[in-house]
């Protein structure tokens, strides 16, 4: 079994790019996850200059590729469920040792300009669409 889901911040913008021949697009980005870690043993390793967070290599396929590109940026909380994939290469005589996530499905937890809280209470977004409202927050019952 080769499963995978992590939810994490976008390290850098999405890097699309288009295969040559069939033109298949393939956007790469890379995850911080953060490590379950106390308080104290975080603020321990900061002080240290170590890292308190893992950086997981993405990479997604298809018009899902095209999406991710489109709407994902620095920073923004994303979900991914994918398998594992590992290999390698030589360059300049030394063999080099890759393991990335291949992104099956690609959740966009946050959107728009509001990084670091969920998602926004603005419903501008959805005014142009017939059926949408404007809800207040009271008038939800859980």
């Amino acid at each position: 079994m080769n499963n995978v889901v992590l939810i994490g911040r976008l390290t850098r913008d999405p890097e699309l790019r288009f295969l040559p021949g069939n033109g298949t697009p393939v956007s790469r980005f890379s995850l911080a996850i953060d490590k379950p870690l106390s308080r104290d043993k975080k603020q321990e390793l900061e002080a240290k200059g170590q890292p308190t967070a893992d950086f997981i290599n993405i990479v997604v396929w298809g018009r899902q590729a095209e999406n991710c590109a489109n709407y994902l940026a620095k920073g923004r909380l994303t979900a991914v469920q994918g398998r594992l994939q590992s290999s390698s290469y030589e360059k300049d005589g030394i063999r080099r040792y890759v393991t990335e996530v291949v992104a099956e499905r690609v959740e966009f937890l946050e959107w728009g300009d509001n990084k670091g809280s969920d998602f926004s209470n603005d419903s501008s977004d959805f005014s142009g669409i017939e059926g949408f409202h404007t809800v207040d927050d009271d008038d939800i019952p859980f």
